[in-house]
C-alpha cells in the first residue's frame, strides 16, 4: 500500500503524519479549486481522463492535492512511522484497570520490526498531563523491558512516556492506562441559570435576519451534486457565518448533515461524498470569514488577528469568543431548515475535537437535531487543572495559562461554555469515539462529559490513538449517522 509521510501544520502545532493511498486519493478528489482553475466541462472525475489534459494541468492538480493534504484536519492523519519505533502498551488488552490495581507497561524498541539490542531509554509515568510520579533510565539488553507504572487510587488515566536514543536522535512512545474511566466525574458545575442564559441568547439571535446568500461553485459541482459557498447573518447585524453547502441535484427531499469544524483557521471543501449518497451537507467555518480564499490568507489570519482566539473575552460570559460560535451552529441549522430541498425533519451534527464539542453543544441547544457524532470532544471539564488533573482543550487553566486565566470571572465564564454542562442536557442518540493517548483532548476530560450523558450513547474506543482516528472509526460513525437519517 502506498503511503506518504507529510509534515502538517495544524491548529495544534506541527504534526508528522502518514497518509495512505486511499486517503490521498479521497483528498485529491475532494479538493476544491479556485474559479480560475479547471473549468466544469473539464473537471476531473472518476471517468478516464485524456493524457493531454493531465499533462496540461498536472502542475495545478498536484498543487491542489498537496495544499488539500497540508490543510486537512488531523482527524484523517495517522502518525508517521519512523526508523526506530518505541512501542509501549499496558499489560491488559483493554488497557483498563480498577482503581488501586497496578499497571505494568510492556516496552519494545524496534528497527525494521526487530528489537534493538543495548539501546538506552528514559521513562516517566504518572497521571496524564500532570508532573510524573516516577522516572527512570534503562538499557534494553534485548530491546524489550517491563516498566512498573504504579497505580491510581481514584478514577483517571496514568500515562507512561518512553524516550529512546538511537544514533544521537530521540524517539518517543507512550501509552495510557485507564482506571475506572466510567466513574470519572467532572470538576466543573452547572450554573443555576445555565439554560436560561442560552435560551435568552437564542431568542436574541432569532431576531437577527438570516440574510442568506449563496454562490454556486461550478468547479466543485459534480454530476450529482451542486456545491455553494453560503453566508448567513449571525450574532449581530453585519456579522456573518460562512460554509460550504452541497445539495443533491435530483428531485425530492433530503436529510441533512451539519459538519462543524475542529479548531483553527482554514478554508473548507465541503462534504461532497455524503451529498453523493443523497444527503444535504453543510460544512461551516466559525470565524466569520469566507471559506474559499487562498490558503495563505488563513495562515496570516491565524498567526495574527485570531491567534489565541480561544481566550478572547473569557472574563465576560456575554462577550466570550465562543458565544458567537455556539450561536452560529444553531443559525446553520436554521439555514438548513430554510432549504426547499431539505426534508424538514432529519438532521445530524458531526465533528471532531472542537467540532466534537460543537456537535454536543448544537444537539443540546437545538431540539431539531436527531443525533450527533463527536470524536474526542474539546472544551470539556476545562477546570480539571484547578483540581490537579487534566482539563480539556484549550487548556485554559493549565500551568502555561494559569497566571493569565486563573481569575474568578474567567472560571465562572468557562462554566457557561464547558461541554460537560451541555452534555447533561442531551436527549438524542450520539456516537462517540476517542483513544487513551490523546494529549490534546485528554481522555479524563472527554470521559467527564461522556459520563454525564443520559441519552442513548455509543462509545467506540481505539485505545492506542491520540488526537487522530483510524478509518474504521469514521466508517462506524458515518454508518451511525446515515442510519439515523434513513440512509
Amino acid at each position: 500500500m502506498l503511503t506518504l509521510p507529510i509534515t502538517v501544520i495544524t491548529e495544534y502545532g506541527v504534526k508528522n503524519c502518514i497518509f495512505t493511498h486511499s486517503i490521498l486519493l479521497f483528498l485529491f478528489l475532494q479538493s476544491g479549486r479556485s474559479e480560475r482553475q479547471v473549468p466544469l466541462s473539464e473537471r476531473l472525475t472518476a471517468t478516464p481522463v485524456k493524457n493531454d489534459y493531465m499533462k496540461k494541468h498536472s502542475k495545478q492538480l498536484l498543487l491542489s492535492a498537496v495544499f488539500t493534504v497540508l490543510l486537512v484536519s488531523t482527524l484523517f492523519a495517522q502518525p508517521a512511522q519512523t526508523l526506530i519505533e518505541v512501542n509501549v502498551a499496558p499489560d491488559r488488552g483493554d488497557w483498563i484497570y480498577k482503581a488501586g490495581e497496578k499497571v505494568k507497561f510492556n516496552l519494545s524498541v524496534t528497527k525494521n520490526n526487530i528489537p534493538v539490542q543495548h539501546i538506552s531509554v528514559r521513562y516517566e509515568a504518572g497521571p496524564e498531563m500532570m508532573p510524573p510520579v516516577t522516572r527512570g533510565n534503562l538499557v534494553l539488553k534485548n530491546g524489550t523491558a517491563v516498566i512498573d507504572g504504579g497505580t491510581l487510587k481514584e478514577p483517571g488515566f496514568l500515562r507512561c512516556k518512553v524516550v529512546a536514543i538511537y544514533e544521537g536522535k530521540e524517539y518517543v512512545g507512550l501509552a495510557t492506562a485507564a482506571f475506572d474511566p466510567e466513574s470519572i466525574r467532572p470538576t466543573t458545575n452547572e450554573p443555576g441559570d445555565f439554560m436560561q442564559f442560552w435560551e435568552n441568547a437564542k431568542a436574541a439571535n432569532a431576531k437577527i435576519p438570516m440574510d442568506a446568500k449563496m454562490r454556486l461553485l461550478p468547479e466543485r459541482c459534480t454530476e450529482k451534486v451542486n456545491v455553494y459557498e453560503v453566508g448567513i447573518q449571525n450574532y449581530k447585524i453585519g456579522s456573518r457565518l460562512y460554509g460550504i453547502l452541497s445539495v443533491p441535484k435530483g428531485e425530492g427531499k433530503y436529510p441533512a448533515i451539519l459538519r462543524v469544524p475542529g479548531a483553527g483557521v482554514r478554508p473548507y471543501n465541503g462534504d461532497i461524498a455524503n451529498a453523493e449518497r443523497g444527503v444535504i451537507t453543510l460544512e461551516i467555518g466559525i470565524h466569520g470569514i469566507p471559506v474559499t480564499m487562498d490558503a495563505s490568507v488563513y495562515e496570516n489570519i491565524r498567526a495574527a488577528a485570531l491567534d489565541g482566539y480561544q481566550n478572547f473575552n473569557l472574563d465576560d460570559r456575554d462577550r466570550y469568543y465562543y458565544k458567537r460560535v455556539y450561536l452560529g451552529c444553531l443559525r446553520a441549522v436554521d439555514f438548513i431548515f430554510s432549504l426547499p430541498e431539505f426534508d424538514g425533519s432529519n438532521i445530524v451534527v458531526m465533528g471532531g475535537s472542537q467540532g466534537g464539542a460543537l456537535s454536543i453543544v448544537t444537539a443540546a441547544l437545538d431540539s431539531r437535531i436527531k443525533g450527533l457524532v463527536a470524536f474526542y470532544p474539546a472544551l470539556a471539564d476545562l477546570t480539571g487543572y484547578l483540581h490537579n488533573r487534566a482539563g480539556g482543550w484549550p487548556h485554559l487553566f493549565n500551568e502555561a495559562n494559569l497566571a493569565f486565566n486563573n481569575l474568578p470571572r474567567k472560571i465562572e465564564t468557562s462554566k457557561y461554555y464547558d461541554v460537560v454542562n451541555f452534555a447533561r442536557h442531551l436527549k438524542v442518540p450520539g456516537f462517540y469515539s476517542w483513544g487513551f493517548n490523546d494529549v490534546t483532548c485528554p481522555p479524563t476530560s472527554t470521559y467527564s462529559a461522556y459520563n454525564v450523558i443520559t441519552a442513548p450513547k455509543t462509545l467506540y474506543l481505539a485505545e492506542e490513538t491520540g488526537h487522530w482516528t483510524y478509518p474504521e472509526q469514521w466508517s462506524k460513525a458515518t454508518t451511525f449517522a446515515l442510519k439515523l437519517l434513513g440512509r
